[in-house]
């Protein structure tokens, strides 16, 4: 699997709706017809909540929500990039003069992450350009991963129009690194889902190096996404870069503590293992080495004994320098105690006790917990959303994604699925008088989908 690349598959186009009107539509635009088609899953994290940027292991599935894009090769040096919403304008540049714009999260910059990720990867340069028409239905600053799998779905179309090849891993990797072009210092779960999954089945997808091993879901309960209708988007707001830089700082300051080369340490993790201590004594040392009061950047610099300027221009990325307080305690708690419920999530599914349902759903309850009070990364709307589900039925319910809004999963026994579904319904989007446009209503069930696919016409 660590070798393979993405699957290549040959499909009549008329017997796939969506593919279909894709392909007519592409014709109206571009007066021809695409070569071949590429699809990349959006993912929810069942559990493991801002933990991959600190190095933790995550859980995600793909849902069947994805991103289209029909291709065709050109022989100019033009990239043509447009979008079947009307609220997403024509894009065309130069092939081989992308530029990035990190002040403005435009849709078209996305796939240029993806394409660049790849062209860099490769060190080419004078590339053919392409006509190429983009198709989401997941929906936007949801939580559910939208603007990776266009990353994602970009970096393998670029790939395939070279003719070239990658594994799954180098490809999520190269799609991890090149969404930081965006200005946005994730993790690389996204990615690594859109290209790893596999249908029926999740995955603890592990970094450095990237790895998946499957995990079996209980079969007498299901995963349902429900929106907040409240968007956020990762690279518009700090809110998310601001909590990497914390939890970077939380491990530099653990590490003076333990008289370990602080400097050299950026994630949460490498301080674990260099220790060589579970996450049961992190959390420990956390208590030790850290007060609950939030600290300046004055504080921080007697501690680490380095002056302000180092500090900014040494340690601080260039969107967190104006912050003048960090939450470091907060942030670590978090992530540590956070990295042992995947684990315990994990042997859960793996020993399959009777009661796995409600053991689950008390480790996602006990998540979300953790994200609302020493993350701060819920928002009211969300916490609303929660109570809803649990009060219906769900065995457990959380945020899911970056959070400050996007949606929630919640684990639910099966049977209790159609008056679960229509009573959160009523509840959330009806009765609250959200005035809100249908499609945004999502409330679904979701199995475990497929990774990213080319698709050839048979």
């Amino acid at each position: 699997m660590a070798t393979e690349g993405p699957a290549t598959r040959r499909v009549q186009v008329a017997e796939h709706p969506r593919l279909l009107k894709l392909k007519e539509m592409f014709n109206s635009k571009f007066g021809s017809i695409p070569k071949f088609y590429v699809r990349a899953p959006g993912r929810v994290n069942i559990i493991g909540e801002h933990i991959d940027y600190c190095g933790y292991s995550v859980l995600p599935m793909a849902v069947e929500q994805d991103m289209l894009i029909a291709v065709e090769p050109v022989k100019t040096h033009t990239l043509q990039l447009a979008n079947t919403n009307p609220l997403y304008p024509d894009f065309s540049t130069n092939a081989n003069n992308i530029q990035i714009d990190k002040t403005k999260p435009l849709w078209h910059n996305y796939f240029l992450c993806g394409f660049k990720g790849i062209q860099e990867h490769f060190g080419l340069s004078n590339l053919a350009g392409m006509n190429c028409l983009v198709d989401g239905n997941i929906p936007p600053s949801s939580g559910l991963s939208s603007s990776s799998a266009l990353v994602c779905c970009a970096g393998l179309v670029t790939l395939t129009v070279l003719g070239m090849n990658l594994s799954k891993v180098e490809l999520a990797e190269i799609c991890a690194k090149s969404e930081r072009y965006i200005g946005t210092e994730g993790g690389g779960m996204d990615q690594s889902i859109s290209f790893l999954a596999e249908e029926g089945t999740a995955k603890l997808i592990e970094f450095s190096p990237l790895r998946a091993t499957d995990v079996k879901l209980p079969s007498g309960a299901v995963f349902v996404i429900a929106n907040s209708c409240v968007e956020m988007n990762k690279a518009a707001t700090s809110h998310f870069n601001i909590r990497v830089m914390e939890c970077r700082l939380a491990a530099k300051l653990l590490a003076k503590y333990k008289s370990l080369q602080w400097d050299k340490v950026l994630r949460l993790e490498e301080v674990q293992a260099k220790l060589g201590v579970s996450l049961e004594e992190m959390l420990l040392v956390t208590e030790d080495a850290l007060h609950s009061e939030p600290y300046s950047p004055e504080e921080i610099c007697t501690c680490l004994g380095i002056s302000l300027e180092e500090f900014r221009t040494q340690i601080l990325s260039p969107n967190t320098q104006d912050v003048l307080i960090f939450k470091l305690y907060q942030r670590a708690k978090h992530v540590f105690s956070e990295a042992a419920r995947v684990l315990q999530f994990k042997k859960i599914c793996e020993e399959a006790p009777d009661n796995m349902v409600q053991l689950l759903g008390e480790l996602m309850n006990q998540s979300h917990t953790s994200c609302r009070d020493m993350y701060e990364c819920s928002c009211p709307e969300l916490d609303q959303l929660v109570d809803i589900c649990r009060k219906f039925g769900a065995q457990g319910s959380r945020l899911t994604g970056a959070g400050w809004g996007g949606c929630t999963v919640s684990i639910v026994p099966a049977d209790k699925l159609p008056s679960f579904l229509a009573n959160v319904h009523e509840s959330y989007y009806q009765r609250s008088g959200r005035s809100l446009a249908p499609e945004k209503q999502s409330l679904f069930a979701t199995k475990p989908g497929g990774g990213a696919l080319v698709f050839l016409e048979a």
